[in-house]
């Protein structure tokens, strides 16, 4: 068998002239050094989607996915993490498998080899909820602002899920205006366009069993964000379809959660699919609005408005709690550009208030992420986020923000935290 000379630095094609064997092209995907300090199980995710990725403008059809087991010790998960990897190669984003059925399979069928039929059975169960999971978050995420307006994404998420995961939607501006303040405020000019309207999406699973902790999130889900009257000029409006991405991984998460069905664990996900439109009735900076737990809020900033739109949401979470078994809530949020700033754009940012940094949740979270490659980099609320955000008037309780880009401020995506603990009084 003749090899490539570049077969160590990127997918080669190797013909197999083997008389016994039936596949005739063997892809060979390197890894690249998996021991150096900066190294982690990434390697064999990239590695994977770099292999699919050949094997596919080689005219493959039919693949067969082969992982070594060997670096198990090394990274526990690393068959796990391949086979991700080779799977998110296969994604075709929702449009186009609408708008042109002919592309919408990359290949016919994707299979893993195994040493051990249950072993790899049980993988595939797993690696299958996890990737349909990213699925939805994908779709619902990086869809475009009218494919995905928040009427689109309760009609997505009414089919979405199995029986076990129950879906109900609010909506209604006045509704909005009593109950969610904030997140009103942010509607205000969408309003005006039905298709834009504000849904507010709540996913519940309950397990086959009794309950024993109960996890509670709320996602950030900006349909299309312009700033508002605080206006993304400069051509910086583009991609902001995205900004949809903190309720979008709440839908993939209860996608997977629905799939592998977890004892004892109750899952609430609340998505706030807002648009952030400009317009005669948009909101502006200096407004003053009471929250939905009694705190008043001075506008510092249109631009501000996935803290507007989770705050209140939040406030109801902890109502939730208050009556919950073992309750944990969360935020999730592509919230201001500061994390990209201090982390880079492939790293989540993770931060613990009290409760949760007794529980040792970001260090959990990240310890995950480095096992599964999905990293996360931790991040500490500290006094002066909470200061920041005190009003400085007579007027006001609390500031939503500055009137500068987060990636200008200091503590850029710290300070917003506090802000959405101040606002809906999760720290009371």
């Amino acid at each position: 068998m003749q090899v490539d000379s570049s077969v160590t630095k990127q997918p080669s094609v190797l013909r197999l002239n083997l008389p016994s064997v039936t596949p005739k092209r063997l892809i060979y995907s390197p890894t690249g050094p998996i021991g150096r300090d900066q190294d982690d199980v990434r390697r064999f995710a990239d590695a994977a989607n770099a292999g699919i990725q050949r094997a596919i403008k080689a005219g493959c059809k039919k693949i067969v996915l082969m992982v070594p087991d060997i670096y198990k010790e090394m990274y526990p998960s690393s068959v796990l993490v391949t086979w991700l990897g080779g799977m998110h190669a296969l994604f075709t984003p929702l449009e186009i498998r609408r708008d042109v059925p002919g592309r919408a399979n990359k290949i016919e069928a994707l299979g893993l080899w195994s040493k051990h039929q249950s072993a790899g059975e049980d993988l595939l169960k797993l690696a299958n909820a996890i990737e349909l999971g990213r699925v939805a978050a994908r779709d619902i995420g990086g869809s475009d602002p009218e494919t995905m307006a928040p009427q689109n994404v309760w009609k997505y998420v009414e089919c979405l899920f199995p029986d076990t995961v129950t879906r109900s939607v609010e909506t209604g501006h006045d509704y909005f205006k009593t109950n969610f303040p904030l997140l009103a405020a942010v509607d205000r000019a969408a309003n005006q366009v039905e298709r834009h309207r504000a849904h507010l999406i709540t996913l519940t699973y309950n397990p086959p069993d009794q309950v024993t902790q109960t996890l509670f999130l709320v996602g950030k889900g900006i349909t299309y964000d312009t700033g508002g009257t605080d206006i993304k000029a400069g051509g910086v409006m583009a991609g902001m379809h995205r900004d949809k991405c903190g309720a979008a991984a709440v839908a993939g998460f209860l996608k997977t959660v629905a799939m592998l069905k977890p004892k004892g664990l109750k899952v609430v996900g609340q998505m706030a699919m807002v648009r952030n439109s400009v317009g005669e009735e948009s909101y502006v900076a200096d407004e003053l609005i009471t929250t939905r737990a009694g705190v008043r809020v001075r506008i510092g900033n249109t631009d501000a408005e996935g803290r507007n739109v989770m705050s209140d949401p939040l406030c109801r979470a902890k109502e939730w709690a208050l009556e919950a078994v073992n309750p944990h809530i969360m935020t999730v949020a592509t919230l201001t550009g500061h994390v990209i700033r201090a982390f880079g754009p492939a790293y989540t940012g993770v931060m613990d208030n009290g409760p949760a940094k007794q529980a040792n949740f970001a260090r959990d979270i990240q310890q995950a992420g480095d096992l599964f490659g999905d990293v996360f980099e931790i991040s500490t609320i500290r006094r002066e986020d909470y200061d920041f955000v005190v009003g400085k008037s007579e007027y006001e309780d609390v500031l939503q923000c500055n009137n500068a880009p987060s990636t200008g401020t200091a503590r850029g995506h710290q300070f917003p935290a506090a802000f959405m603990i101040r606002a809906s009084k999760l720290n009371e």
